[in-house]
């Protein structure tokens, strides 16, 4: 699960397909045009080639989609955000693939896969003649390298390991020859196929001079020439431009056919341009300089309904997004390199207590914020998970309905009162109970939703002092920098199954908002059991990160789409 910018969310989609689908192949007509790359036809398939289920398309063109700014790298272990994850995906590719509308698992660069009775050793046959976009085989030792090498490596820091671990002990990931690639796991592990699975896989001829040389983390940065950017992935890196664009071309070595055994993808080229403002990004895509635009903001909705009837597009509206936003507050303890600490004490003793969190819950007026962000299309949220997962949402959940005076109470009970009569309130040593609020600059939604949070905490005479920023700041700070107060921010995620949230469920996950503060071992051993299919109900509807405060993170609402 990544931190997100509130963009890609999958609701209004052009009749050429859907997301990745659509970049990979399954479209009709395409827009542009560029010289035809004939390189392809002249370089072998693998044996034997994924064959894509689609209609058959056209071939050639280029795709142009926004984005609100730049990806923070191309590396595909240590990204950890939609704005580098979205382009990586175009870039590198899994053993599996995940079909989005069956929600199952499908060979990718392994052609099948099978697992021994005891379930819990996995072999995976590999397909033969995949290469690199630069040429190179793709072999078993690339699988090794990815896990052995890179994820598993403790000089490493990155989210993916948070998945691939059960009771702290790693997978054994082991080559039976350049084709055959065997994994043990230390015990029945449910969502082994997903999360191994997709995993994308890197190349060690590339890569492998980083690692030994302990340089990985800064490795396929954004800064990488593009030829040295190399992947599995329907395209390559073409050209970077800071704060203009991304260029992808087509990979001509990519595995991959339609049922007529064209290669794919059909796009020759696509375009990810940075438009910083989400109505820049509308007006652009209704005047058709955008082909693609995955977000349709309620306020949009009636304007591009009334648009698709021109028949240039089609508006899918899919109900409650699994996306949920949420405010993070500061609860580092430690000092930074100055040796400052990394929060205020007085605002950190607010930020600790179980009492203030739960006021600031019952102080947001959540209905509120889904009639004037979503038109009323989304659902207030108060959980870890939306309204959209019904498989795992836990119906008894504490609520948190909006209640001003409950949260002057709890707030009373822990000193927090208005001492001078000045209509703010103070705690106990006279601080004015006051703090910074960021979230990423452009998301008008959420721009929006933070003011209307920053109103109804200045009714309860608690100062916030809302500055959006730009999406990457905000990730850095809450990622690796800690020097925030308070974040409202959104998490995305690939599966509908929360055991793929685990690197933020887990207190120790990478991106648990108070990692950096304590863990809960016993907490985190009840997930790690969560790998057998018969125990994980009752541990995800009941574990602490999926119900509201006291949990490190206050849930406000469930997107539209």
């Amino acid at each position: 699960m990544g931190l997100e910018l509130g963009f890609w969310i999958f609701s209004g989609a052009l009749n050429f397909g859907l997301g990745a689908l659509l970049l990979v192949g399954c479209g009709q007509k395409p827009s542009g045009g560029m010289a035809k790359d004939t390189s392809a036809s002249e370089i072998p398939l693998p044996e034997p080639p994924r064959v894509a289920i689609c209609e058959p398309g056209i071939r050639g063109g280029r795709l142009v989609f926004a984005a609100f700014g730049d990806p923070k790298t191309f590396n595909a272990i240590t990204a950890n955000e939609t704005s580098s994850l979205d382009l990586i995906y175009l870039l590198f590719d899994g053993l599996l693939k995940k079909n989005q509308v069956t929600q199952e698992v499908e060979p990718g660069l392994a052609e099948s896969w099978s697992v021994e009775p005891d379930q819990k050793t996995w072999t995976f046959k590999l397909r033969r003649g995949v290469r690199w976009s630069d040429g190179q085989p793709f072999t078993a030792d690339d699988v090794l390298f990815t896990f052995n090498d890179v994820i598993y490596n403790t000089n490493i820091v990155n989210v993916t390991v948070d998945l691939l671990r059960i009771n702290g002990q790693d997978f054994i990931v082991s080559k039976i020859d350049d084709h055959t690639v065997r994994v043990a796991t230390p015990d029945i592990y449910a969502p082994f196929l997903e999360f191994f699975g997709l995993v994308r896989i890197l190349p060690k001829h590339m890569l492998h001079e980083a690692v030994r040389g302990k340089r990985f983390e800064s490795a396929y940065g954004i800064d990488t020439p593009p030829e040295k950017l190399i992947g599995t992935g329907p395209f390559r890196l073409k050209q970077f431009k800071p704060g203009e664009l991304t260029l992808v071309e087509r990979n001509p070595y990519y595995w991959s056919v339609d049922a007529r055994g064209q290669r794919l993808p059909y796009f020759d080229a696509a375009a990810c341009v940075v438009v910083p403002d989400q109505n820049a990004i509308s007006l652009r895509f209704l005047k058709g300089e955008v082909d693609l635009q995955e977000f349709v903001r309620p306020e949009e909705h009636a304007k591009f309904k009334e648009e698709s009837g021109t028949g240039r597009f089609r508006l899918l509206e899919l109900g409650v997004a699994s996306q949920r936003d949420m405010i993070i507050f500061n609860q580092h303890t430690g000092m930074n390199k100055a040796g400052k600490p990394f929060i205020a004490p007085a605002k950190l003793k607010w930020f600790r207590n179980t009492k203030f969190r739960q006021a600031i819950s019952y102080a947001i007026d959540r209905e509120s914020i889904v009639k004037s962000t979503l038109a009323g299309l989304g659902s207030t949220q108060v959980g870890f998970l939306t309204a959209s997962n019904q498989r795992w949402l836990n119906p008894n959940v504490p609520q948190y309905p909006h209640d001003p005076a409950k949260a002057k109470q709890l707030l009373a009970e822990i000193g927090i009162k208005d001492r001078n009569g000045d209509g703010w309130l103070e705690d106990a040593d006279g601080n004015v109970i006051e703090f910074e609020m960021n979230t990423n600059a452009g998301n008008s939604r959420r721009e929006k939703g933070s003011i209307l949070v920053q109103e109804d905490l200045k009714r309860l005479g608690i100062k916030v002092n809302f500055r959006p920023l730009e999406f990457n700041t905000v990730v850095a700070k809450l990622d690796s920098l800690y020097d925030f107060e308070c974040i409202f921010l959104g998490l995305a995620t690939e599966s509908t199954d929360p055991a793929e949230s685990m690197n933020v469920v887990k207190s120790s996950g990478f991106t648990h908002p108070l990692r950096f503060r304590m863990h809960f071992p016993r907490t985190g051993d009840r997930i790690d059991r969560s790998g057998r299919e018969y125990e994980r109900g009752e541990i995800f509807r009941f574990h602490p990160s999926m119900v509201p405060p006291p949990a490190a993170a206050i849930h406000r609402v469930g997107s539209a789409p």
